[in-house]
């Protein structure tokens, strides 16, 4: 059981204090004090594993069976004993323009925060090392912990959309390049980068209603003075959205200027063959005409008949080269 426990504490007036090393025992001398609570932190438990904390916390079957089985969308659930929240975090790979998501379930309750992750990104550590160097904020108990990590989960929202546009540049560059690049290779990058914002929104989409809710009023184990605070997430989650959603806009917006480019390239490369078919019919038209064995044929005794059969040619077809290069079809 230890190996999925990423971290267990007492929180206690804002501080750490240590407490018995078994998380059933020291979630009841948690509860035994009004100011402190318990801050269990697992990784990827099995179901065996899990159900010896969700029996001891009394954490719903149904969000048991959401933080187990994973793949579950942004939400929230409001329960008798706890507040059941799913978050998804978002992590990008700049080489592979590869967007992944895990996922992280937070239970708060009474006197316990329980979170579950699901994936090897999106670390608590960082959080929970900031949050126990700012006591004033641990002293507003479980509230300030989903508000940490919901504040983390949101910023590198921020952080993922501003390197995703940094990308959708560079590629919008090469798009719109002269020579426009590999063609076949432009389109596939143009529809993998969309299929890996589409992979962002349905992280940060569906989390916009959580927020609100949280900023609002009404909701147990969520403390009223907490409200500005997840009104401060909520804002920047609406910025995030606003961020992937001008990302898929801008996306559809090249991969239609690329389809654009391609069809005026098809039309200029059947310009160039059409003109080149059609002074090559006229000399093919009149050596086919000379070429047919008939006994009465014009010119056919005279001595100069072939050279000027020949200059005949030549100069139609330097006529057609001139047309056609003026009109921009060579």
């Amino acid at each position: 059981m230890r190996a999925v426990i990423v971290d267990c504490a007492i929180y206690r007036d804002g501080r750490r204090v240590e407490g018995p090393s078994d998380f059933s025992d020291a979630l009841d001398e948690a509860r035994g004090h009004g100011d402190a609570f318990l801050w269990i932190g697992l990784h990827e438990p099995s179901a065996k594993e899990f159900e010896l904390v969700s029996s001891e916390f009394g954490l719903h079957a149904l969000a048991v069976e959401d933080s187990l089985r994973a793949h579950q969308r942004p939400k929230l659930e409001v329960y008798d004993d706890s507040l059941f929240i799913v978050l998804k975090p978002v992590m990008y790979e700049p080489r592979s323009d590869t967007v992944t998501t895990d996922e992280l379930m937070v239970f708060i309750g009474d006197s316990f925060v329980v979170t579950v992750r699901h994936g090897a990104g999106a670390p608590l550590a960082a959080v929970r090392e900031r949050l126990e160097e700012e006591q004033d904020v641990l002293k507003h108990g479980p509230t300030a912990i989903l508000y940490a990590v919901s504040d983390a989960v949101v910023d590198h929202y921020m952080d993922v959309a501003a390197e995703l546009q940094t990308d959708l540049e560079e590629l919008e560059t090469e798009v719109f390049a002269p020579s426009g690049g590999d063609t076949k290779n432009t389109a596939s990058r143009i529809y993998t980068f969309k299929r890996q914002v589409l992979e962002f929104r349905r992280a940060t989409g569906p989390l916009a209603a959580p927020m609100e809710r949280l900023a609002g009023s009404g909701l147990p184990f969520v403390q009223e003075r907490s409200r500005p605070f997840f009104r401060d997430v909520s804002d920047h989650l609406t910025r995030a959205n606003e961020q992937v959603e001008g990302l898929d806009r801008l996306l559809s917006d090249i991969l239609s200027a690329h389809l654009a480019q391609m069809g005026v390239r098809q039309n200029d490369d059947m310009r160039k063959i059409s003109a080149w078919a059609a002074m090559a019919a006229v000399p093919t038209m009149v050596a086919g005409i000379y070429g047919m064995n008939f006994q009465h044929m014009p010119e056919l005794t005279w001595t100069w008949s072939y050279p000027v059969v020949i200059a005949v040619m030549a100069g139609i077809v330097f006529g057609l080269y001139r047309q056609f290069k003026r009109r921009g079809w060579l």
